[in-house]
């Protein structure tokens, strides 16, 4: 079979890093067109665009990775499905949830394939957490996801602006892991959200879950302040007993105290693989979960002002 002939919609961080790579890795892609504002692109795409609009009169295209800010993804994807296009949303999906399930019934009526490529739900660790939780019931979880914006995401404003998620960009991660594994359904049941004065978007989050045991301890600590190591972790002991701890973003699996799963983690092949499959078969996959508990925790967070927040590198202490 022919590769899926693909176009990358928005050449910033993310996609020089992950989706670019994870492309060229898979025989199944080749990557046909960029489209950037800034007019970056790769020497191997065919075409290099500056308005995406272009780039989807293409007849040989057949799909679409939109790794632009949320704020703008729905109308792309829009335009993407209509013009026979199948897509794939880097995540979060889109600004809102109307948006995205405005996207699913597009996607459905123009039989193209819409995937929402939650990366982090792609690790090994996740899988095998799935299947060392089924049939179990969680009765302490605490998601630790800390790291250090101006790392991550250098001069980044949208993600500060309205609609950009703040340190939900990154949480979502640990979300979209949690909705994957946790063998009963989670709820946002308080939250607190800590925005800069300066900003429209959080930097720190701490969330309070509840499932269907009343007596579960379920929480979570979200903050982007985090200058010294990195930490994406996910603890869980079940009413039997079993204690995991997912490491390294999912990549690194313990059971009781003993290291099952430590690979390099393999997110963004995961996707595309999946992607490939999805095309393949003309199907579409549209996981609204992690996106759901994300503006819970907006509609019923209790909002605290904090010092306001800029992109320079704060003094060292001392």
């Amino acid at each position: 079979m022919a590769p899926h002939r693909i176009g990358i919609i928005g050449f910033g961080k993310i996609a020089q890093d992950q989706h670019l790579p994870a492309i060229r890795a898979n025989p199944d892609f080749e990557l046909l067109a960029v489209s950037s504002q800034r007019g970056l692109s790769p020497e191997d795409a065919k075409y290099t665009f500056t308005d995406y609009r272009e780039m989807l009169k293409l007849p040989d295209l057949d799909a679409v990775a939109i790794c632009t800010p949320p704020q703008v993804r729905h109308d792309i994807a829009k335009q993407a499905l209509l013009a026979g296009k199948s897509a794939l949303l880097e995540k979060p999906p889109a600004a809102t949830l109307s948006e995205l399930e405005d996207l699913k019934g597009i996607a459905g009526k123009a039989n193209k394939t819409l995937f929402t490529a939650w990366h982090a739900q792609h690790n090994a660790g996740v899988t095998a957490a799935a299947k060392a939780l089924a049939g179990q019931s969680i009765k302490r979880l605490r998601i630790t996801w800390k790291e250090d914006v101006r790392h991550w995401h250098p001069g980044q404003e949208w993600i500060w602006q309205a609609g950009g998620f703040g340190v939900f960009d990154p949480g979502i991660n640990a979300l979209s892991i949690l909705s994957r594994i946790a063998p009963d359904p989670i709820f946002v049941r308080q939250a607190t959200l800590e925005f800069p004065s300066n900003r429209d978007a959080p930097i720190a989050a701490a969330l309070t879950f509840s499932s269907s045991r009343a007596d579960a301890d379920l929480q979570a600590v979200f903050d982007w302040r985090e200058t010294g190591t990195q930490i994406w972790d996910i603890e869980i002991e079940t009413v039997a007993g079993t204690r995991l701890l997912l490491t390294k973003g999912g990549s690194c699996l313990e059971i009781d105290g003993k290291v099952v799963l430590d690979e390099a983690s393999a997110e963004y092949e995961g996707v595309y693989r999946q992607f490939d499959a999805l095309l393949s078969k003309g199907q579409s996959e549209v996981d609204d979960i992690p996106f759901r508990l994300v503006a819970d925790a907006f509609m019923i967070g209790r909002r605290l002002s904090v010092d306001p927040f800029t992109d320079a590198t704060p003094p060292k202490a001392g």
